[in-house]
Parts: C-alpha cells; structure tokens; sequence
C-alpha cells in the first residue's frame, strides 16, 4: 500500500487535539511538511513529527513536490486563500469549514477546484459521527412516516476564543463556528435544499454569538436552531415525524433514540432511564477526553481512501458553499427583518458537473 505524503498548515488548538494525533496513527499517511507561524508552537510540532520540515508560511509547503494532499486547519480568513493556492499547485485538499468567510471568496475556490481532478473536502465531519449516520437511514427507511418539524441545538461552553473568532469580518460567530455544521447536517439527514432561512441575532460576551435560525426546506419541513459559543455544551436533533420522534445527542452518545408514540408514558420513562446506564461508558470517555469525537477519524481516513481509490470524498466543496449560502441568508435576515428566500441562489449546475450524480448521502 502506498504512503500519502501530507502537508498540515497550522498547528493550532485543532490540529494540535485532533488532526495530528489522528494523522500520525493511520498508516497510509505520512506528514513531511507542517507550516506554523508560531515559534513556539513550532518546537512543539517538532516533538510530534519529527522527521518533518516545519516552515513558517504554508506557502512554502506548496512548493514541495512530494507533498500530495494537505490538511487545511488555518485560522477562518485565510481558508480560501489557502484552498486556492494548493488547488492551483495539485495538491488534494482537506479544507476545515467554513469554505470561506464570504461568498465571493467561496466561489473563487470552488472554481478553482472546477479546473482540476483534484479531491477537496470540506471539514464537516459529523457526518461520520455513528448517530447522525443511523438517523440519515433510519429518516430514508420512511418508519417516521411524514416529517412534521425538526429543531436543533449546537452550543459550547464559555471559553476564552481568539479575537479572530470574536468578529465577524474575520470568520468569527456562532454562524461560522457552529451553525455550519448543523446546515450542513439538515442537507445531509434530509436530502433536500434549504429554501428559506429568517434569523435573529444577538452579541453578548463577543459579536453575534447566538443566533436562532428557522428554516423551511424543499417539501416544506420546518426546522428551528439555535447555536451559542458561550453557553453550555450541547450537540442534539429532535425530529418528530407522525408515527414517532427520533432524538440523538452527539455529546451523550454514539446512537440515537426513537420513540413510539403510542407507547405508554411510564414504559417509555423506563427505557430511557436504561438507555442511560448504556450511554455511561462514552459519556465517561467524553468527560476524560473531551476532544475524543469519533468522526474526525473516520472522515480524515475517507479523506486519505479516496484519494488513495482515485474516488470523490464527501462532503466535497460545494457542501462547504451551501452551507455559507445559508449563513449569508441568515445574516441577510438579520439586516432586513424578513425570511430570505434561496431559492435561486445555489447552481446545481455546478454540483452536477462537478460530481456527477449524488451529492448529499454518504455512500
């Protein structure tokens, strides 16, 4: 089997946690560049790959012939700059969301990815996460029967963030943060387009922190989110169709949890409360190793496969874009006050070129 020699540009809070660790351990890839500005988080990348260059600037790992693919962890408003620039020297690439930090700068990527054969995946990894992946088919397979509303919540802790990730113009907020995953998701569990999106907004310890988006998709579905990063930790669906509910919580497990309807109120407490006792092991592993989210394993090893496979990964880069499709419609709601229709905002004419066939649904 052959060795994938990657290039890793940034080694911040994400990369450290996540991407390396994950990296050094398949065995199909090989990290010979890694591009940090900070000395110090230089000398600390040192430690964990020793054998590979370490340089200043990730434009400098593009200039390295034997690095094929590279993994995209650099603060928000550098993400297009760095996409294009490693698309233009044929370098697959593995692009942390958001795409971008506007549209402008996300369509400029996505055409440049449009002239090569190259792989690029956008960081939405929880897509790989075994709950999310269980209610995509269980949501398919019709036993909800007819979806009647969905809502959502993704929340973090409050935390000390960068000051990049404190204002908008520089890729920060709880839209680009968190909202970006679960528009992502909702593409995803349901197969359809956003239609429409209203927003309210509010900044309270840094700019637009919370956000409460709904949104209608194609057959009509609405769907309620609210995102905060300065709350508590929280990661759930409840989506209620008319023959039952079906609840995940990412943070609490690794399945879901489905309702009966017509089950009793006190057998259904029952079986919560032994649904629990089964959760304890992850929920453990989750207070000891906060960071230990299986997903991002499982999409960076698809990543490396399909490369590998000569395959599309998904989600690809037209995923990245609508999702900041969406994010610049709730942005357009806040400023207007009224629901933003868009509808004929997304080019599926691209999607279909590009991919050439199914583009929501893990295969």
């Amino acid at each position: 089997m052959s060795v994938l020699k990657v290039g890793l540009m940034g080694f911040g809070h994400i990369a450290q946690l996540v991407h390396l660790p994950i990296l050094t351990h398949l065995s199909d890839v090989e990290i010979v560049a890694l591009a940090e500005i900070d000395p110090n988080r230089q000398e600390k990348a040192h430690h964990y790959v020793p054998k590979a260059i370490i340089v200043d600037d990730y434009k400098k790992i593009l200039q390295m012939q034997e690095v094929e693919a590279v993994i995209i962890c650099l603060p928000n408003p550098l993400h297009a700059e760095a996409a294009i620039a490693s698309l233009r020297q044929g370098k697959h690439i593995y692009l942390e969301k958001p795409i971008a930090i506007n549209l402008d700068e996300a369509r400029n990527v996505l055409k440049a990815w449009k002239e090569t054969n190259l792989n690029g995946m956008i960081g939405f990894n929880y897509r790989y996460h075994p709950a999310y992946q269980s209610a995509k088919q269980y949501i398919q397979s019709g036993r909800l029967g007819r979806l009647i509303y969905a809502s959502s919540v993704f929340s973090t802790a409050s935390q000390s963030h960068p000051e990049w990730k404190q204002n908008r113009k520089t890729g920060g907020g709880a839209l680009l943060d968190l909202a970006s995953h679960h528009i992502d998701l909702i593409h995803f569990l349901f197969y359809q387009e956003i239609q429409e999106v209203s927003a309210q907004m509010q900044s309270f310890r840094s700019e637009d922190d919370r956000v409460m988006l709904q949104m209608r998709l194609a057959d009509g579905l609405l769907i309620q989110s609210f995102f905060s990063i300065n709350t508590f930790e929280r990661d759930s669906f409840e989506i209620y169709g008319q023959t039952g509910k079906l609840t995940l919580n990412r943070h609490h497990s690794l399945c879901m949890d489905v309702n009966d309807p017509s089950l009793h109120f006190i057998r259904f407490k029952l079986q919560h409360g032994f649904r629990r006792f089964a959760w304890l092991p992850y929920q453990l592993m989750k207070i000891l190793v906060p960071n230990n989210e299986p997903s991002f394993k499982s999409a960076l090893a698809h990543f490396i496969s399909a490369i590998s496979k000569k395959q599309p990964a998904t989600p690809d880069l037209f995923d990245g874009y609508r999702s900041l499709l969406v994010i610049h419609g709730a942005e357009e709601s806040v400023r207007s006050g009224r629901i933003v229709s868009l509808r004929n905002l997304i080019n599926e004419n691209f999607a279909t070129e590009q991919t050439g066939g199914d583009r929501t649904g893990l295969q």
